[in-house]
C-alpha cells in the first residue's frame, strides 16, 4: 500500500506517471478516471474528482435506464463527486507506472455519502456494527474460467466456440495447473505487489476453471481486495492475448463460478463466535447463533445482491457445487451455509454468491441480515431501522431487499436485471 508522502516520492522519480480514481457501479465493474500523476498528489488527492450520475443507473451495457430518481434525462444527468480513499492508495502492479485509489461516492451538494453507491451501503453495515463494538472480517474466494481465446476475438464470434485453457476436470490437479502458471503466477505475483495478499491457486471442477484466494482481512478492506483482484486478472489476460470470465454459469454442462463468502465477528481482539455453548456439532456463542439464524432466514430477501442477474440463477443446479436449499451444516459443501473452523477461526462460508456479484452489495446484505433477525448479545438488542422495498418477479411474486436510507425498487426482466431508485 501507499501513502501520499510515498507516493509523491514515486511521482517525483518517474516511478508512478498515471493514477486511476476510480470506484464500481452496481454491477461490480471499475469506473473512474486517469490522472497524471503530479495532478492526482497536487489536487485530486485532496478535492476528489467527479462522475457522471448516470453510471449508478445503466444497464450492463452502459445504456441509462429510464425510470431512476435518482439520474434521469429531466435531471439531466450532473455530477456526483468522487472522494479517493486514502487507504486504498496502491500501486497497480500490472499496469505500467501505474497507481489505484478507490473512491467513496459523494453528493456535489451535501459532500454527504451517495447512500445508494455499493461502497456507502457497506460503510453502513460497518458502522452499524462498530456501534456495537463489533468488527466484520471476510474473506471472498472467487472462481473463474480461463480461456485461450482472446477478448477481442470472442466478441468477434458471438462470445462463442470459446477454447477452454483446460481439456479435462482439472480440480486440485497441479498438472493442469503447471500449463497455466505462466497466467496465474503472473496474477499472484501482480496482486502481491499490488497490496493484496494472495494465499493461494489452484484447478477447479470445470475445464479451464481456476480459484485463486487472497488474504482475509476487515470487511471494507476484503471488498476493495476483490475489486482490485478482478480488474488485475482481466487487464493481465488483455495484455496476454487471453479471457476470463466471472460469469455465475458461463455454459449449462459446465460447472459454474461461485463467489464463497467466510464471515466473522470480531470484538476487543477476539472471535465473538467462539465458545462453550453445544450448537450440533459446533461450540459456539449466542452470538454465533443468532448471526447464523438472520443469515439464512433473509438470504431470500437479499438474492438480488448475491445473484444480480438472471444468468446468476442459472448457477443453482443440484449435484454442481452450488447450493440449492437454505441449510446450514459443519464441514459440508452441499449446504448453502457451510460453519468451518473452530474456536478463533470459526466462521461461517455462504456459497450462495456467485462470482458475478458486487463484493461491497454482498457483504453489505450479509451484514444487514443481523439487523432483520432480533440479533442479541449480552442483553444487547442489534435491530437498526431499515427500509425495505419490493421486488417484483413476473407473475406477480415478491421479495423484500433491504438497503440503506433509501427505498429501491428491482424489477426482474426475463433478458437482464434493471433497477429504479426511489429517493
Amino acid at each position: 500500500m501507499l501513502s501520499l508522502s510515498r507516493l509523491r516520492e514515486l511521482v517525483s522519480q518517474d516511478v508512478i506517471e498515471t493514477v486511476i480514481v476510480a470506484f464500481t457501479d452496481h454491477y461490480g465493474r471499475l469506473t473512474g478516471k486517469r490522472y497524471d500523476a503530479e495532478m492526482f498528489v497536487e489536487e485530486t488527492s485532496s478535492h476528489g474528482s467527479h462522475g457522471c450520475d448516470y453510471l449508478l443507473t445503466t444497464d450492463m451495457e452502459m445504456e441509462p435506464v429510464q425510470g431512476y430518481k435518482f439520474a434521469n434525462w429531466e435531471l439531466g444527468y450532473g455530477d456526483f463527486q468522487l472522494a479517493p480513499d486514502p487507504d486504498t492508495l496502491r500501486v497497480a502492479n500490472w499496469l505500467d507506472k501505474t497507481a489505484i485509489a478507490l473512491c467513496d461516492v459523494k453528493s456535489e451538494k451535501t459532500h454527504d455519502y451517495v447512500s445508494i453507491a455499493p461502497r456507502s451501503m457497506l460503510r453502513k453495515q460497518v458502522e452499524a456494527a462498530r456501534g456495537l463494538g463489533f468488527e466484520s472480517f471476510a474473506a471472498s474466494e472467487l472462481e473463474y474460467y480461463l480461456f485461450q481465446t482472446g477478448y477481442r476475438e470472442a466478441a468477434a464470434d458471438g462470445w462463442r466456440n470459446l477454447e477452454p485453457a483446460g481439456w479435462y476436470l482439472e480440480d486440485y490437479h497441479i498438472l493442469q495447473g503447471t500449463r497455466t502458471e505462466a497466467y496465474t503466477a503472473s496474477v499472484r505475483r501482480h496482486l502481491k505487489h499490488s497490496g493484496v495478499p494472495v494465499e493461494n491457486s489452484k484447478g477447479e471442477w470445470g475445464l479451464g476453471q481456476h480459484e485463486l484466494n487472497v488474504r482475509y482481512a476487515e470487511i471494507l478492506e476484503m471488498a476493495d481486495r476483490h475489486v482490485i483482484f478482478k480488474q488485475c486478472l482481466k487487464e493481465v489476460a488483455e495484455a496476454m492475448g487471453v479471457s476470463v470470465t466471472f460469469m455465475a454459469k458461463f455454459a449449462s454442462d459446465r460447472a459454474g463460478s461461485s463467489c464463497h463468502i467466510h464471515l466473522s465477528l470480531w470484538r476487543d481482539g477476539e472471535n465473538a463466535f467462539a465458545g462453550d455453548e453445544q450448537f450440533g456439532p459446533v461450540k459456539c456463542t449466542g452470538v454465533f447463533r443468532h448471526f447464523l439464524g438472520g443469515w439464512i432466514a433473509h438470504a431470500i430477501d437479499v438474492m438480488p445482491f448475491y445473484a444480480p442477474t438472471v444468468n446468476s440463477y442459472k448457477r443453482f443446479v443440484d449435484a454442481s457445487w452450488a447450493p440449492t436449499r437454505l441449510a446450514w451444516s459443519y464441514d459440508n459443501r452441499t449446504a448453502g451455509f457451510r460453519v468451518v473452523g473452530h474456536d478463533q477461526s470459526l466462521r461461517i462460508e455462504c456459497r450462495i454468491p456467485g462470482a458475478d456479484c458486487n463484493p461491497y452489495l454482498a457483504f453489505a446484505a450479509k451484514s444487514a441480515s443481523r439487523a432483520l433477525y432480533a440479533f442479541r448479545s449480552h442483553g444487547q438488542i442489534f435491530c437498526e431501522r431499515i427500509h425495505t422495498a419490493r421486488i417484483r418477479r413476473r407473475r406477480g411474486r415478491t421479495l423484500r431487499a433491504l438497503l440503506p436510507n433509501r427505498t429501491i425498487r428491482v424489477q426482474f426482466r426475463s433478458d437482464r436485471l434493471g433497477t429504479q431508485a426511489i429517493l
